[in-house]
């Protein structure tokens, strides 16, 4: 039986895949080995489509160190305004974790109507879900916020609390869907170079020296490999 993060990872892929009629590339694309394991530890699978640009999941399960962690980032076109839909699902020892977001695409504190069309109907979601009893907290430091939005939900948790992530993670994807579907009123679509913006912003996120989980990848599947995988999700194409 597969465990609470791979459910609700794979779920949300299967959705984002189907929803959109995209294309797996490899199967996988790569297979994650560790010296800490004789068979695979992982993959990364790699997606491509229309409206959906490309989409990168990554999971790894090492069960010697209590691992099983997952990872989906969908991103739409570099130069479109329409966010990043990101989901992020761990069981790391005895806790679970999880970070949940929409990547904005343009500055969000001189662009007020951006904000409003993409951000508020999220509010009462993000509000909601930090209610949940046995949420804390995730471990993060204000330049990963930064690097996101005011709207991630980035949490440990307890097993009955995440077993609740499953609705305010079904609001998300519901709201990006429908951003990525219909857009937002021309009024409130920014001047802005989004594919020179989306570069940067993903070569930052994706930073060893911002994320430190990106140490542990290494550790995990070597450098060269954790390498690659920061290239696939740092470059604006599509790898074939």
């Amino acid at each position: 039986m597969s465990s609470l993060p791979a459910q609700l990872s794979l779920g949300t892929l299967e959705k984002i895949q189907k929803r959109f009629g995209l294309t797996e590339i490899g199967a996988p694309y790569m297979t994650l080995t560790s010296p800490m394991s004789p068979a695979p530890v992982g993959s990364l699978r790699l997606f491509s489509g229309d409206k959906v640009h490309k989409m990168v999941y990554i999971g790894l399960a090492v069960p010697p160190i209590g691992l099983d962690s997952h990872m989906i980032f969908a991103f739409t076109a570099p130069g479109s305004y329409i966010p990043h839909f990101t989901l992020d699902s761990v069981l790391a020892g005895p806790y679970f974790a999880f970070h949940l977001d929409l990547i904005p695409r343009a500055d969000l504190g001189a662009n007020l109507a951006y904000l409003n069309a993409i951000f508020d109907d999220l509010t009462p979601i993000f509000e909601e879900a930090k209610k949940i009893e046995g949420l804390t907290p995730a471990q993060l430091g204000p330049k990963q916020y930064a690097l996101m939005s005011p709207w991630m939900l980035a949490y440990r948790a307890n097993e009955s609390a995440f077993g609740q992530i499953q609705a305010p993670v079904n609001g998300y994807l519901e709201h990006w869907f429908n951003l990525v579907e219909n857009g937002i009123p021309t009024g409130a679509v920014p001047a802005a170079d989004f594919a020179g913006r989306d570069q940067l912003n993903r070569a930052a996120i994706f930073d060893p020296n911002v994320d430190k989980v990106w140490a542990q990848v290494e550790r995990l599947v070597g450098a060269e490999t954790s390498e690659k995988m920061r290239h696939v999700l740092i470059n604006q194409s599509v790898e074939k």
